[in-house]
Formats: structure tokens, sequence, C-alpha cells
């Protein structure tokens, strides 16, 4: 869709390469096409790859609203151990026993999030306080009182056929920490568990599979042909 202007503005789905910033996509793409009024739908971390919506020029409005939408994840998590940041980005700080997590217990305790759940944001997370992000807090060694959440699970399917690996598929809504529901989970568990990958597969009715790599976007004739018009 070449023919969509500066003026008017567009956005693009990007696959985010891991070890990315969501930042880091938006400042690429900034030096590519020359635009300055581009901004992201939604961070994703650093570890995390998948559908990134790229917002720029009159399109930059509708950032809130894409960000609204409910998401969809797939990745895995890792029974028995955690790390600080939930995640891979410190190493694993505790072991836990999981011989006694049966299929059927483990079923029953999904069921605990589904729907409307309440959780506390992770330690290291983009989260403001006091006008700096959560992470760098605790990248100092900080610890820092952050606010509990509402957030709803419409779907939290688990493969666990790679046991203690945990296969899941979720959709969830906006703000939903996937790090903490493995800590969540975990800790529901009697035993501990971490975030090992993350994909974003979809953010409302767009799919990863509509996505193009950042290395396909070389100047700004790609980034044009690759702009598009929102759905109405």
């Amino acid at each position: 869709m070449g023919d969509l202007t500066i003026e008017e503005g567009g956005f693009l789905l990007i696959d985010k390469p891991i070890r990315w910033t969501s930042f880091d996509v938006v400042k690429k793409l900034r030096n590519i096409s020359r635009i300055r009024k581009i901004g992201h739908a939604g961070t994703l971390d650093p570890l995390a790859t998948g559908l990134l919506i790229i917002c720029y020029g009159k399109y930059t409005k509708k950032i809130e609203s894409i960000q609204a939408q409910e998401k969809g994840y797939k990745g895995t998590f890792e029974l028995g151990k955690t790390t600080p940041s939930y995640d891979l980005e410190t190493a694993i700080d505790n072991e836990y026993p999981y011989d006694h997590i049966s299929p059927a217990f483990l079923e029953e305790t999904l069921e605990q999030f589904r729907g409307e759940i309440k959780q506390v944001p992770p330690q290291f997370s983009a989260v403001k306080v006091n006008g700096k992000r959560a992470y760098e807090h605790a990248r100092k060694g900080k610890k820092i009182e952050l606010k509990i959440r509402d957030a709803y699970i419409s779907k939290f399917d688990v493969n666990h056929s790679s046991f203690p690996t945990l296969h899941f598929e979720i959709n969830c809504s906006k703000g939903t920490y996937i790090r903490s529901l493995a800590r969540d989970l975990g800790y529901a568990l009697d035993s501990g568990a971490y975030m090992s990958s993350l994909v974003r597969t979809s953010i409302g009715d767009y799919p990863l599979s509509d996505a193009v790599q950042i290395s396909d976007i070389r100047d700004t004739d790609d980034f044009f042909k690759f702009a598009r018009h929102l759905k109405s």
C-alpha cells in the first residue's frame, strides 16, 4: 500500500526480533523512513518475540485503541525453578519440587487463572514508579511496591507432554503480564516457575502470520510498501 502518505499515516505489523526492545524497532523505522512521529502499540520485552504494531503519522492517535484489544501469546514455562525477573533476563535463584504436580492438579490450578484475575507486575517491568521504570529500580537491587492490577484471561491452555516444561497458549486483556502468570502459577502449584520463552501471536484481529521481519524493510519504499490502514 505504497500510496499511503506520511500525512495520512498508517501502521505496520512487525515480527519483533529477540533481544530487541520495542523502542529499538521504533528507532530503526524512524531512521529508515525519516518520519519522526512513530510509536508502538504495546511493549514486548526484549526476550519476547512476535507481533508489534507500529503506528506513524495521524495513526499514532490510534495507539491507545489498539493497545486495548485482546492479545494472544504462546510460549513455555519451566516448573520447579524461579528467577528474580520471572524469565531468563536473570539467573535461576531457587529450585522447588514438582513431582507432586499431577495433570489433574495442574488443570484444577489453571482454572484459577481463567477469567478475571488480579496480578502484581514483575519488578523487572516497564511500569513507572516515581518517574522511573520499575526495571531501573530492580537492576539496582531495589525492591519496590507495585500495585495489584486487574486482568482478564479468556484462554489459558497448557500442553504438559514435556513436563516440567509447560507449553502454553493464552489470550488476555491489555496489561496482562505473562511473566507474573508464571510466578503465580508456580506458587499455586506449591512449586516455582519462570517463563522461558514468549511469542505474541495476535493483537485483536491481526495475526503474527501477517507481520514482516524488520530486515525486510531496507528503505522508504519498503516502509510504505508494507504500510496499511486499520480494519474498520
